[in-house]
């Protein structure tokens, strides 16, 4: 097991969630990237497709400035947030969480506040597999909306294009 105080070891923590006055849809990723973490932005990576997919869902520039995004989702229903709250990971990859070091997002609290969500949808395979083992056992039946896996919208999943990628975003996004 490696320890945190290895330099090649990030302790992680995720940005607050960013949700607008009364959001349709919650959408989760994982824990953010080294690049995400460095400029204290979701989904900042170049080459990461969220932001891309997001303007031609909703019909926006994805050059715009980071606050002019997120204020986009927000006009558009979607508050953003990711799994964990922190742990430890080198590097950016999911597969790279250790495991031992997970603390999960309080869900319970956030969907008392917003309590119009009707779909949460992850953004890939592992914030899925993260919220069902370690956030879903806290949720009680009444509270659970709709929970929807998408491509993942990271440069780690080239397998899939980017069309395909955008198809199924489209539809899980329109509520």
């Amino acid at each position: 097991m490696r320890s945190s105080s290895r330099s090649d070891v990030l302790q992680a923590a995720s940005f607050p969630p960013v949700a607008g006055h009364d959001p349709d849809i919650l959408v989760l990723g994982s824990m953010p990237g080294v690049r995400s973490l460095e400029r204290q932005q979701y989904y900042a990576h170049p080459r990461n497709a969220f932001w891309p997919v997001m303007a031609e869902v909703f019909g926006f520039d994805a050059a715009l400035p980071y606050e002019a995004r997120l204020a986009q989702l927000a006009a558009h229903g979607v508050a953003l947030w990711d799994v964990l709250a922190q742990c430890r990971r080198p590097g950016s990859l999911d597969a790279a969480i250790e495991r031992d070091s997970i603390v999960c997002n309080d869900f319970s609290a956030f969907l008392a506040r917003h309590g119009g969500i009707r779909r949460i949808c992850f953004n890939g395979a592992t914030a899925e597999q993260l919220f069902r083992r370690h956030a879903l056992p806290g949720l009680a039946e009444r509270q659970l909306p709709e929970l929807v896996r998408l491509p993942s919208t990271s440069p780690a999943h080239a397998g899939m294009v980017f069309e395909e990628k955008l198809r199924q975003w489209r539809v899980a996004l329109a509520v």
